[in-house]
């Protein structure tokens, strides 16, 4: 830089509102609370995906979990994730009892990309995409909901718990296997877990697929972010990049099937398998208001503002 640039007052001038904007920019920043950066946050004691029930009132897995290679994980970005063949208990009217895969994969932190659902990843493996059904309602049974009130007020309406299972079949008796042992679906009955907000706007983002044999397959998704939900894969940063919070994370939920016959009927499968199992995949993922309160995890920037913490078995005194 030469001597005549500075003594001209406009470099000066140029250089004072460079540094005055940066030091505005700054306090907004500390004043509004705004984290450009975000940090990861898992679900109270670590809770993985694979821990949801392998079997429910209407489901039991068929199979072993499938575990993918350690270069495979790199591409998809997490271990913590579950790929898991399910069969329905009692099948269809006139039919066989259908095959559902879940697949599950949570992501947290400074979240770069979301590259991984079936319209870019099954057509890689050599699948032709025959057509995007559309973003489905799923038909969710709202009777086993229950209005959470004790959220903030921004949130009343919005949020609602979901029981997990009583360990009780279709006839509200215990269930036994063949050699008649009793069958527990969980490890934490009939406790509640708060669900995603405004559950019943889920929307399940469905396609058909075709492999190279003439076989047909429906695959479709949804992802959970920060507490709510979205259908497709470029809204998912609007979620988890809430300027407003400290940390970020999504779980993708993905069903798929080749004995179902159309979009609407895999969101009708899906939406079965989540009645009975959308409390235990609610409990491998923070309580989005707990966090907003700042009542986890322990270290959370917001804990001065919230109640007390609250531990991870939920229930009613807990808020979960």
């Amino acid at each position: 830089m030469n001597a005549s640039a500075l003594r001209n007052p406009a470099f000066w001038a140029g250089v004072s509102i460079l540094t005055v904007s940066s030091m505005a920019m700054s306090a907004a920043i500390g004043y509004f609370r705004i984290y450009l950066k975000k940090e990861p946050i898992n679900a109270p004691m670590g809770r993985q995906v694979n821990a949801i029930p392998v079997e429910s009132e209407s489901f039991f897995r068929v199979g072993t979990d499938q575990r993918l290679d350690k270069d495979i994980e790199e591409v998809l970005g997490t271990s913590n994730y579950l790929s898991r063949h399910y069969i329905e208990r009692f099948a269809p009217e006139g039919r066989e009892p259908r095959l559902l895969q879940v697949h599950l994969a949570y992501y947290t932190g400074m979240i770069d990309t979301v590259p991984h659902v079936p319209d870019r990843c099954m057509v890689g493996a050599g699948m032709q995409l025959k057509g995007i059904v559309g973003d489905l309602p799923i038909p969710l049974d709202r009777s086993r909901w229950t209005p959470d009130d004790h959220v903030p007020s921004h949130l009343i309406g919005r949020i609602h718990r979901v029981r997990t299972s009583y360990n009780m079949g279709s006839d509200n008796k215990p269930v036994r296997d063949a050699n008649g042992r009793l069958v527990e679906y969980t490890d934490l009955p009939g406790t509640p877990f708060r669900l995603p907000r405004d559950p019943e706007k889920i929307r399940l983002r469905t396609m058909e697929f075709e492999d190279p044999q003439g076989r047909k397959r429906f695959a479709g998704y949804f992802f959970i972010a920060n507490g709510g939900t979205v259908s497709r894969a470029e809204e998912v940063r609007l979620l988890a990049f809430d300027l407003r919070s400290s940390y970020a994370y999504y779980l993708k939920v993905e069903f798929q099937s080749e004995q179902v016959e159309s979009g609407e009927e895999l969101a009708a499968l899906a939406g079965r398998f989540l009645d009975e199992n959308f409390a235990e995949i609610m409990r491998c993922t923070p309580d989005w208001v707990e966090v907003e309160l700042g009542e986890y995890p322990p270290d959370n920037p917001a804990r001065g503002r919230g109640g007390p913490m609250k531990d991870e078995r939920g229930g009613e005194a807990t808020g979960r």
